[in-house]
């Protein structure tokens, strides 16, 4: 049928070389189409591979103690080992109304809209037009004088299809998707701060309300002290030396109280913001804590391990690894040419004049190759690949710096529980001492200014116990912090997985 030697008709040769040019089109179209599904497997590039890290690494912590349990993993969601439902629901408003928190969903939000419109270059990009005019038209007129008033419609479809023998788009999605997750990482890395600060910004309001109950004490035992000294010196049993010591201690006590006042604002104001509220909208619940709460037993720490699967900024750089290896092969697929099925149909009509009317169409490859000149697409490899280089040394240094952040974490914490532990036997033999100077103050047996130092030495001992208190609780707050948890809902905070 398609041989134009046969003897036809006009018309019929005419139709029969049109046939034949749509089957030859649309069998080179099927053979460009199989050939890119048969290369689709082989994107260029290298394939992404994790990773490794030291195996030291993912060993047991260097700080241990009997305060760790290095055989549980911290939980998700570890504020609520203190088992306080005020703390609780500060961090649920947190989490919901933290404004840096808020800016990072807006650009994980952002990152998968971009993700979204990059998956688009696996579908054909079609551009239709249409259109109707009316008035005249010289150009087509072939009478004598104005051509008539009429209406012309025309309309338009073009189809293109890059076809992705290479790879370029595959890559270019794939970089896409490990941004998105790049993205992801940061969202719960700002999770991780905003739970441990709200936390400390609570714990803090509560260890400086016992702070402010302690100096209050300390200062109506000053006051105590001040009112015997006075009655004796009124007496004739003192002397106005020893009224001017005991005002003395009455003032450095009452000393302390404004400033302990105005760190617990401070940290009420703190508290405030981490929850997206004015300073002016501290929460009533928290200005009502005296006394922080506490954990029962050790705490849960796991290991090296389980730290690299949790942490996100870990994650993070592991994901900027993962996308800056695509973008080698988004780079690489440049060398190569670029193909494109494309279509058009297109269509004029003109219902005044006979016969003014047009059909056309027409589909076949387009191929781009920037060649022979490559350089700059050669130059834009070796620069992907100095950049996915980059990226490993940086993942190498977060993962020692999460390493590094943690044992400090850890070190630091176990020296504050044993400054405590010494400070509150200080503290307690400051008071046994001051009892018994109280005792015999009052015999006779010695002088108000040995009382006046075992008193300053008791109320000394017992502030610093106070002051190690909230540097306890702060510590055991950047152990948590440390050890990533707080971002995800579960106890299963892993994401860096295979791609």
């Amino acid at each position: 049928m398609c041989n134009p030697t046969m003897p036809q008709a006009t018309h019929i040769r005419w139709f029969t070389r049109v046939v034949c040019n749509l089957r030859d089109l649309f069998r080179y179209g099927i053979r460009v189409l199989a050939t890119g599904a048969f290369l689709s497997g082989c994107a260029s590039g290298p394939d992404y591979q994790l990773p490794t890290v030291d195996d030291s690494a993912v060993g047991p912590f260097v700080s241990r103690s009997g305060t760790l349990d290095t055989d549980q993993s911290v939980p998700a969601q570890w504020w609520r080992l203190y088992d306080d439902v005020v703390l609780n629901g500060l961090v649920s408003d947190a989490l919901l109304a933290n404004t840096d928190l808020r800016v990072a969903q807006a650009n994980l939000e952002r990152a998968r809209a971009i993700y979204g419109e990059t998956r688009s270059g696996l579908l054909p990009a079609t551009d239709v037009s249409a259109g109707a005019r009316y008035g005249r038209d010289q150009t087509s007129w072939s009478g004598s004088g104005q051509a008539p008033k009429q209406w012309v419609y025309t309309g338009g479809l073009d189809v293109a299809y890059e076809v992705d023998l290479f790879g370029r788009v595959r890559r270019d999605i794939e970089a896409a998707r490990y941004d998105t997750e790049v993205v992801a990482a940061r969202l719960d890395a700002a999770r991780v701060i905003v739970v441990a600060e709200t936390t400390r910004a609570y714990l803090d309001v509560c260890t400086l309300g016992d702070a402010i109950d302690v100096t209050k004490a300390s200062i109506e035992l000053a006051q105590r002290s001040r009112d015997i000294v006075v009655e004796k010196e009124r007496r004739g049993a003192a002397s106005r030396m020893d009224v001017n010591r005991a005002d003395v201690s009455l003032a450095q006590a009452q000393a302390e109280l404004p400033v302990l006042r105005g760190q617990r604002q401070s940290a009420l104001f703190e508290l405030a913001a981490l929850l997206g509220k004015p300073p002016s909208q501290v929460p009533d619940v928290a200005r009502g804590c005296i006394k922080a709460p506490d954990i029962n037993g050790s705490l849960p720490v796991g290991d090296g391990s389980a730290l690299l699967r949790r942490r996100p900024d870990i994650r993070q750089a592991e994901r900027e690894l993962a996308a800056d290896t695509a973008r080698i092969g988004v780079a690489v697929a440049a060398l190569y040419p670029q193909i494109s099925l494309g279509a058009s149909v297109n269509y004029l009509r003109n219902d005044d004049l006979k016969g003014d009317r047009s059909f056309s169409f027409g589909v076949g490859p387009l191929i781009s190759w920037h060649f022979p000149n490559t350089s700059v697409a050669r130059r834009r490899v070796e620069q992907s690949k100095a950049q996915a280089s980059a990226s490993l040394a940086a993942f190498d240094g977060v993962v020692l710096a999460a390493l590094k952040e943690t044992e400090q974490a850890l070190s630091a914490y176990d020296a504050t529980l044993e400054q405590r532990k010494a400070l509150i036997e200080a503290r307690d033999q400051a008071e046994n001492a001051f009892k018994l100077a109280e005792l015999r103050y009052h015999g006779g047996a010695i002088g108000y200014l040995h009382l006046i130092v075992a008193q300053s030495t008791f109320i000394d001992a017992r502030s610093r116990v106070v002051a190690v208190d909230q540097q306890v609780a702060s510590a055991r707050v950047s152990v948590f912090k440390a050890l990533g948890g707080g971002w995800g809902t579960g106890d299963d905070e892993s994401e860096i997985t295979e791609p």
